[in-house]
């Protein structure tokens, strides 16, 4: 596997949106669906009452309907506008910059010229070294808050976004703290013709060369389609295990929200994206080496060529899920890969061996909550959508077999950093929740003390045939109230994206693992309600 993770490699030290100031307690208006909740922090003699999974949590701004947070490309344009906007953002102090865009909303400024400024000021303003996470998660976070936007209700689609705001701002001061970092005009002399600029860029990309890849993809941006674009990238994004897994969700976060703002702004993304993935800071030159990270890459290129004509048809097979499932809590990269290839071969269909993925993945979150086990979760996420989207077969192809070489790499990261536990999920007992309480509260507020407990309880609810829209909206609030950090806008976007892309039989298993990191609901307040409540008045 390689040396291990550094700490300061997994950017674990972020404190918040509030810098560890403790919220005050809120109350909104309860519904039929109603729990109480005491929280830990905030102003004595205030009460926490709050409503469950359809109260409103945010009033004093005009709601984003769900039209306007579903974003046409065709609708956004490169205006004046938006580098004013950019600016502001850049230079408002961050005790004031939830005011200033609050301000800028009331005067009309949409959504999705918010969410523009968010990208454009995170890629020209945040270096994504000396890892593709750090401070970089003000760029990478961007559309896991989009996602949380879109999945709530009008009057809360305002929260993530704002939430980014602040957490820019913190990203930005980190930088400056580290240099102060800026991306650079492109060298428009070295910038190719558009019939050389995806030769060069590839070539460039082999050769871990950054001022090639530079002007390349500048070229490319002005000259080629984003499918195009996209195919390319994808590919590079899964090369190598550096940065557990943050250079492939860089690429589906930034094609993702790219789609929403409009491809007139990608050259300045793209080039970012590039200089990302040629990351391989603290190794020997990869192109000339031979290293742990880059080594699935060479060995799936020789397997890729074994999986047969028609691979993409096959049979359904819990059974094997199952043996994938256990392949993965012992064999080598190369071993889980060969696997993956035997089942094609054998004619087990594409989607039962992505389930096999998603349930190691969240099985290993289940067994050592934390950073690296998240990540296994994150990066599967960004890959399975990478594969969904690419039209290359080949590509497919490198992207399944890279997915299922990295989460033996990231069990072993995990092994480093101590103890692993042994839960089996697929053999996840059921709890039932207690017939006298209300079954997702009680689930919620187990998380805060007894996250096994919450995660039975959380199979049996579902397994008895509750709806887990409720759960998800309830885990989504949460969020917004006592998540302090990018991982858990991260986390909670892709798992519950995830829950629909697995098979109905194994889906609950991989909902009830997302327990052991989504907030409780007898966790601290994060402050953000109210911060956000006195900046818009």
């Amino acid at each position: 596997m390689g040396r291990p993770i550094p700490d300061q490699a997994l950017d674990v030290n972020y404190r918040g949106p509030n810098n560890g100031r403790k919220g005050f307690r809120m109350a909104t208006r309860s519904t039929r669906r109603t729990f109480l909740h005491r929280s830990a922090t905030g102003a004595a003699g205030v009460g926490a009452a709050w409503g469950a999974v359809s109260s409103p949590l945010l009033s004093g701004l005009q709601p984003v309907s769900a039209a306007e947070a579903t974003l046409d490309p065709a609708i956004v344009r490169f205006t004046p506008e938006i580098e004013p906007l950019v600016r502001l953002l850049e230079e408002t102090p961050r005790e004031q910059v939830l005011q200033a865009f609050a301000t800028q909303v009331r005067q009309g400024t949409s959504y999705r010229e918010i969410l523009a400024a968010l990208l454009l000021a995170g890629v020209r303003n945040v270096q994504p070294r000396p890892a593709v996470g750090f401070k970089f998660h003000a760029v990478l976070v961007v559309n896991a808050a989009h996602l949380a936007s879109l999945s709530s209700p009008d009057e809360d689609r305002w929260l993530p976004i704002f939430w980014a705001l602040d957490y820019f701002k913190s990203s930005q001061a980190r930088d400056v703290q580290e240099g102060n970092w800026t991306m650079a005009p492109v060298d428009e002399s070295a910038v190719p013709t558009a019939d050389r600029a995806g030769e060069m860029f590839t070539q460039a990309m082999n050769d871990w060369d950054e001022p090639a890849a530079d002007a390349a993809v500048a070229s490319l941006a002005r000259s080629a389609g984003a499918q195009e674009i996209f195919e390319r990238f994808a590919r590079f994004g899964a090369r190598d295990f550096r940065s557990i897994g943050h250079k492939a969700i860089f690429v589906a976060n930034s094609w993702r929200t790219l789609q929403c703002i409009g491809w007139q702004y990608a050259e300045p993304v793209l080039r970012s994206l590039a200089y990302a993935l040629l990351n391989h800071e603290g190794d020997a030159h990869p192109a000339t080496s031979d290293l742990a990270a880059d080594r699935p890459w060479r060995d799936n290129q020789q397997l890729a060529q074994q999986i047969r004509a028609g691979w993409r048809q096959g049979k359904h097979d819990p059974s094997a899920t199952r043996e994938l499932l256990a392949a993965f809590r012992t064999h080598s990269p190369r071993e889980a890969s060969q696997q993956v290839v035997d089942m094609l071969n054998r004619e087990v269909s594409v989607q039962s061996i992505y389930d096999a993925l998603f349930l190691a993945a969240g099985e290993m979150l289940a067994r050592q909550p934390g950073i690296v086990a998240l990540h296994a979760v994150t990066s599967t996420n960004a890959l399975h959508f990478a594969f969904r989207h690419a039209a290359n077969d080949e590509t497919r192809r490198m992207l399944l077999l890279q997915n299922a070489a990295f989460l033996p790499m990231f069990r072993d990261s995990m092994n480093s950093r101590g103890a692993v536990g042994e839960m089996e999920l697929d053999q996840l007992e059921q709890t039932p929740v207690a017939a006298d309480s209300e079954p997702v509260a009680q689930i919620f507020h187990d998380i805060s003390h007894d996250r096994n407990l919450a995660a039975r309880k959380l199979l049996a609810h579902l397994k008895s045939g509750a709806d887990a829209a409720d759960v998800m909206r309830m885990g989504r609030q949460l969020v917004f109230l006592k998540g302090t950090d990018a991982h858990d806008y991260k986390f909670s976007s892709a798992a519950l994206e995830d829950y629909y892309q697995i098979s109905p039989a194994w889906r609950d298993y991989f909902l009830a693992s997302s327990v052991f990191q989504m907030r409780g609901a007898d966790d601290p307040n994060n402050g953000l309600i109210d911060r956000i409540r006195e900046a818009v008045g």
